[in-house]
């Protein structure tokens, strides 16, 4: 994977950016604590929104992925392309396996980014069947699901905390455990 400063499809409707480190054996406390180092420098940046940072799983996989959200391609190009961020990559780049390799998005386009390197984005009519069809089922099981539990806890039946609770579950599931999955599952015909 290749470091993009230029995207071609630019927009005012946000940008992401997802950072993916390898950590050598022994050095992940290290990462760790540059990690929280580099994130506060990142959340003083103009037009930050959010960080998520998806950990490894031991036995399973050995990389991190960072996940940083924008207000706009621009403030997300200034903090990319900035003097401070080159500092803290030279800081880590002695205890990375592999060089810092970052991919970035508009939008939700994120959710079918492609392991392989320089894969082209999903055509947005697919990227929206996709979605779709994901949220669809989730739309309908989630709250058959939450609501009860909801209740067994004591909470009171209130049409807000219910939303609340149901969309942040399905936010969750097609985020981290579905849309990984399912994006792999239709990737021959999602790329083609």
């Amino acid at each position: 994977m290749k470091n993009q400063d230029d995207v071609s499809n630019e927009t005012e409707h946000g940008a992401t950016v997802i950072i993916s480190h390898r950590a050598l054996d022994g050095q992940r406390a290290n990462y760790e604590s540059w990690l929280d180092e580099i994130a506060t420098a990142c959340k003083a940046q103009p037009g930050y929104l959010d960080t998520q940072v998806i950990r490894p799983i031991l036995s399973l996989t050995d990389t991190y992925t960072v996940i940083i959200r924008f207000a706009s391609h621009e403030y997300m190009k200034l903090w990319m392309s900035s003097k401070e961020r080159k500092q803290f990559i030279d800081k880590v780049r002695p205890i990375l396996a592999s060089d810092d390799a970052y991919k970035v998005h508009s939008g939700l386009e994120f959710l079918f980014a492609s392991e392989e390197v320089n894969a082209k984005v999903p055509t947005r009519w697919k990227q929206f069947l996709v979605t779709w069809s994901v949220v669809y089922p989730l739309v309908l099981l989630v709250p058959m699901i939450v609501n009860p539990l909801m209740r067994q806890v004591g909470l009171p039946e209130n049409p807000y905390l219910s939303t609340l609770f149901v969309t942040c579950v399905i936010v969750l599931l097609l985020i981290y455990l579905v849309m990984p999955h399912y994006t792999k599952l239709v990737h021959k015909w999602l790329y083609k």
